[in-house]
């Protein structure tokens, strides 16, 4: 089983997470922000994860602290359980469409962290979530991974449907690039390492 425990405590946030990469898509998590718990429950129902997260963060200053902490313990999970990366593909894409929204994910667990947000939302928040931390949530997801990461929106008005075509986008070619093929014996890579 291809999973991690990750337990982060700061002043500002304490966060406790499981994840299984070769899960059912079932989640149970509690952020302190309904609109990010519904974010991460698609992310873990359409990437076929089991994602538990309890977090406990200083939501009386604003999101930030939450949302990107949130992040940094994710991409610490998905590489702690990603592993030597041995057989898997590597590389993953998704372009979902939810309503109104198109948005499109590409990413690569090469090891090398970057970050590439192209999007325009219109709101200044969802919910309780300020929709400036979408980008800094992918940021922390992107940089604690070691993947390189492309999100980009080419259509949307509604700003919850271009988030959360973000999250099912980005869960979709995670799954991809994570995927075991019998075909790769060692790792997807000519230097023999990632």
């Amino acid at each position: 089983m291809r999973q991690a425990e990750i337990t982060r405590n700061t002043k500002e946030t304490q966060i406790q997470l499981t994840l299984n990469l070769d899960g059912s898509g079932r989640c149970q998590v509690d952020t302190g922000i309904g609109f990010l718990d519904h974010m991460l429950e698609s992310f873990a129902r359409h990437g076929f994860f089991d994602l538990m997260a309890k977090v406990h963060g200083d939501l009386q200053v604003d999101t930030h602290h939450t949302v990107e902490d949130m992040g940094i313990v994710l991409g610490t999970a998905i590489a702690q359980a990603v592993g030597d990366k041995k057989g898997i593909r590597r590389y993953g894409s998704s372009i979902l469409p939810m309503d109104e929204a198109l948005v499109l994910t590409a990413l690569d667990l090469c090891g090398r962290p970057y970050l590439v947000y192209e999007a325009e939302l219109s709101a200044e928040r969802v919910g309780a979530l300020e929709t400036e931390m979408v980008r800094e949530f992918f940021y922390a997801v992107s940089y604690t991974a070691q993947m390189n990461l492309h999100i980009k929106e080419f259509h949307g008005s509604n700003t919850h449907h271009v988030i959360e075509a973000m999250f099912k986008s980005f869960a979709r070619a995670l799954d991809e690039a994570t995927s075991r093929d019998p075909r790769i014996q060692d790792v997807l890579s000519t230097k023999g390492s990632l």
